[in-house]
């Protein structure tokens, strides 16, 4: 009963969040999962869930800005700017 309770206060506390924070979370529990799959210990777990984190904020962030995109310049570094129109 406890678990059930849990997992519905986490499913209404999950659909508040807005893109950003959802793309952290999926990012960051996607990062923990693949990154302790590929080291096997806790430490490689938490510098995946930290990785996917971060990109998951920024790809979530873009995504609130409809119109907007993500691009790299020449050097690696990272803007957004106005989707190509078509």
């Amino acid at each position: 009963m406890k678990k059930t309770i849990a997992l519905i206060l986490v499913a209404l506390a999950a659909t508040s969040c807005t893109q950003t924070e959802k793309g952290a979370g999926i990012g960051a529990v996607s990062g923990a999962i693949i990154g302790g799959a590929i080291t096997g210990n806790v430490r490689g777990a938490a510098v995946g869930a930290a990785i996917g984190g971060v990109s998951g904020a920024v790809i979530g962030n873009v995504s609130e800005q409809p119109g907007q995109c993500y691009y790299r310049d020449r050097y690696g570094r990272r803007y957004v700017d106005d989707c190509p129109r078509g």
